[in-house]
């Protein structure tokens, strides 16, 4: 097994006292390295004619390799460990957003047209003219992230609570990439009524709906039912978000192999939101071969209890994961780490295409057929070609909420998936280049102004 790359997901912040004299930093460093620890930022806190306290920071694999890493500079001749601390969980303390007022409260005039007795003019014009609600509040420009924990990450049904830090960084993505307004919303139960139930009444808040980890088959019903009965996009990002990016990294993948979307064959490891979603998606862009795959191996018609999900899938022809990829010129992973492995990747096609995005470790990982594959793709940010939904989800919300559209569509997530992948221009496009960083600050832009586009030609469009 080859080890991950040390990263700041695992990271330490260790304040060390040392002399003041020169050799004492390259033997702190160089106890780092021997472990496998990453060096990053190293920040002055005090100093003397004696001796000098330094905060360093260091990326480790995970948190036993961070402890390895710490015990290894204790041991240090002349080295004092002062303090350590996790670099996620300080970031993380007391949450990581907050709400801001737009307007002053500085004289009695603001209060007045703030609050009492003005606020009331305002909310007769909305009863009157009920679309007023979109100039008038936040709701244009307010997306709720609803999530009942079934499904935190690839952790499982870990609850509402536990899930609230990742939809806090939801609501942080939200807002840095496409300015929006987000907010947590946690619901204490999984019964996909009451979550339904639930959302409708908050809705007239909100300009929109993220459904977000929300576990197989129960998420396909909560969205189907809230899309049906809600006038306001509702989009489950880890089926759409993942599909959205995952084509548009497809599509460059494509021209790099010299291969056409309709002619490959593309094999599926995980059949639950994210897989079905992709292979929907795949499908109206052109795809004619499709395998889906689980935990059982191909889906196919002779088994079993399969969801109507599955069975929209289902080959004639069952076998396992290494049948399917038998010729194959595509593997996309979103299920387990450690399924893929280097064997079934040489029995693919030429040209082979693997994009193994189970987090945070992948299907397989990619120094293990570096020389095998044309084009490796994952979830994780220390490789290159990261699959992730940030691509997306800002700039789709964005476009749906500008022009208020009621729905969210197929062709808005394919003008979604196509917008992404022509920001890689052909002179960068590569084999380690087939998305644009998620810090491109075109991103969001380019993909709300398309998703506009399909809107009003679907006619879901407001505005």
């Amino acid at each position: 097994m080859v080890h991950l790359t040390p990263n700041p997901s695992f990271s330490v912040t260790v304040r060390v006292q040392l002399p003041h004299r020169a050799g004492m930093l390259a033997a702190v460093t160089q106890a780092i390295a021997e472990v496998g620890g990453n060096l990053g930022r190293i920040d002055l806190v005090e100093q003397n004619r004696y001796w000098l306290v330094r905060d360093l920071a260091i990326d480790a694999t995970s948190t036993d390799h961070a402890e390895e890493i710490v015990q290894q500079i204790r041991i240090l001749d002349q080295v004092k460990v002062i303090d350590v601390y996790d670099r996620t969980f300080k970031l993380h303390y007391r949450g990581k957003i907050t709400v801001q007022s737009k307007a002053p409260l500085e004289h009695p005039d603001d209060l007045a047209m703030a609050y009492t007795p003005g606020v009331g003019r305002v909310c007769k014009a909305i009863a009157n003219d009920p679309s007023q609600v979109y100039n008038l509040t936040i709701k244009a420009n307010t997306v709720a992230i609803v999530t009942d924990g079934s499904a935190v990450l690839g952790l499982g049904n870990l609850g509402p609570e536990a899930a609230l830090p990742v939809m806090e960084g939801k609501a942080m993505l939200f807002k840095e990439f496409a300015g929006i307004d987000a907010f947590p919303i946690c619901l204490d139960t999984q019964d996909p009524e009451e979550i339904i139930r639930t959302v409708k009444y908050l809705a007239p808040v909100f300009g929109g709906v993220n459904l977000e980890d929300i576990a197989a088959p129960q998420c396909f019903v909560i969205e189907e039912r809230l899309r049906r009965e809600l006038k306001i996009p509702v989009f489950h990002d880890d089926q759409h978000g993942t599909a959205i990016v995952s084509l548009a990294a497809m599509i460059n993948a494509l021209k790099l192999v010299g291969k056409s979307l309709a002619e490959v064959r593309i094999v599926i490891n995980g059949a639950g939101a994210a897989g079905v979603a992709v292979a929907r998606l795949l499908q109206e862009a052109g795809a004619n071969h499709i395998v889906l795959c689980d935990s059982q191996g191909i889906i196919h018609s002779g088994r079993p209890n399969l969801t109507a999900e599955k069975r929209e899938f289902a080959v004639s022809q069952g076998g396992s994961l290494p049948d399917a990829l038998q010729g194959a010129d595509v593997f996309l992973g979103v299920s387990v780490p450690g399924v893929l492995t280097p064997e079934m990747v040489k029995t693919m096609a030429p040209g082979r295409i693997v994009f193994a995005m189970a987090n945070p470790i992948p299907e397989i990982q990619p120094e293990l057929i570096a020389g095998e594959a044309a084009v490796i793709a994952t979830g994780r940010s220390d490789y290159p070609n990261q699959i992730n939904n940030v691509l997306a989800f800002p700039g789709l919300f964005r476009g749906a909420l500008d022009c208020h559209a009621v729905a969210l569509t197929s062709s808005m997530y394919l003008e979604a998936a196509y917008a992404i992948a022509s920001l890689v221009s052909a002179a960068e496009l590569s084999a380690e280049k087939i998305v644009p960083s998620v810090f491109d600050k075109r991103v969001a832009a380019t993909v709300a102004a398309a998703v506009q586009r399909a809107a009003r030609q679907a006619g879901v469009a407001n505005a």
